[in-house]
């Protein structure tokens, strides 16, 4: 029996034989003290690898950009974000919840990038009247989409100009570097933190590292215990995180590949309005009339998706290139009954 193609999301991949081993077999102390070994390892890990002075492990990427907001607004300060801004659309308001911190979103232009005269128009006077804008907050890929580094150097020059700290939601940070074909440090380098997520591409089961200045992470910890979010013995998971950026870093390109082909393939089939893929995610328009009864369809034949009108379809370490064809095969497949 062939496994299922799970399309939904590089969230959904499961750790194999080698990573179990890795948490089954890791040393573990009491996180909250700051003496489990794994966890202080893998934060010294992703601190060297991505050149910051410090990396602090939160459970999930939701709570990391929060815990980055929080550390750099204080109540009643905003951020400046886009519109298609995970930290924005898709975190349930935390930031303005938990945080008092007023969010200014920008719309997005078709690259994923800000307009940065739209960003400095948007940053407020020093009056009583206005929210003191604090913190540009960007995001790397967004939508799959990878931003290159021209960009960052001027939108790094202009917050440094007008006064603002700065945060990058690198969730899929490794993905845009495979894409771009440079080290994740470099691509990072600059940003006042940086947000990493352990379980999207890389493959962990759990966990998100946020990274500063070590002064930073001092002042971030206070918020992490704040938000429920520090653990005892979370070596189990450090452990993962640690067996992902050593092994699954390199490969995250595959999974470009693989969604360069499932693409091309869709293409191929009347109706379909395929999206060039840009990393690891595929964005199709199915026509409303052929929608429904897609999702159900496929899942009949081992392959699950989101459905909807702009469907994305997503590939990761648990779908090989067999994977895509047999997606492929089952697309074929009701397009030619419909």
């Amino acid at each position: 029996m062939h496994p299922v193609v799970d399309l939904r999301s590089d969230t959904v991949t499961r750790p194999g034989v080698a990573m179990r081993r890795a948490m089954q077999q890791a040393e573990v102390g009491d996180d909250v003290f700051g003496d489990d070994p794994t966890v202080n390892r893998l934060q010294a890990r992703a601190a060297q690898m991505l050149g910051f002075e410090a990396a602090l492990l939160f459970p999930t990427g939701t709570q990391s950009n929060l815990g980055a907001l929080m550390t750099h607004c204080g109540r009643g300060d905003e951020v400046i974000l886009g519109q298609e801004a995970h930290t924005y659309r898709y975190e349930a308001g935390g930031g303005a919840v938990l945080g008092s911190i007023q969010p200014q979103p920008l719309a997005n232009r078709p690259d994923g990038t800000l307009d940065l005269a739209q960003v400095e128009a948007a940053i407020k006077p020093d009056d009583a009247h206005f929210a003191r804008t604090r913190l540009l907050a960007l995001e790397n890929t967004i939508g799959g989409r990878a931003i290159g580094r021209g960009y960052f150097d001027e939108a790094l020059a202009l917050a440094k100009r007008r006064g603002l700290a700065t945060h990058l939601d690198g969730a899929r940070l490794f993905n845009a570097a495979a894409k771009l074909g440079m080290q994740a440090r470099d691509l990072c380098r600059g940003f006042d933190s940086v947000s990493v997520c352990l379980s999207k591409g890389l493959g962990a089961p759990a966990g998100t590292l946020l990274l500063g200045s070590a002064e930073f992470v001092g002042r971030a910890k206070r918020v992490r215990k704040m938000l429920g979010g520090t653990m005892r013995q979370s070596g189990v998971l450090a452990a993962a995180g640690l067996y992902a950026l050593e092994h699954n870093v390199a490969r995250i390109a595959e999974d470009h590949v693989n969604a360069d082909r499932l693409a091309a393939g869709l293409g191929q089939l009347p109706g379909l309005q395929v999206e060039p893929a840009q990393t690891n995610m595929v964005f199709v328009r199915v026509p409303a009339g052929k929608l429904a009864g897609l999702s159900e369809y496929l899942l009949r034949r081992g392959v699950v998706v989101l459905p909807g009108a702009r469907m994305r379809l997503v590939t990761h370490l648990d779908v090989d290139a067999a994977g895509v064809e047999r997606a492929l095969a089952a697309f074929g497949g009701y397009f030619a009954l419909t």
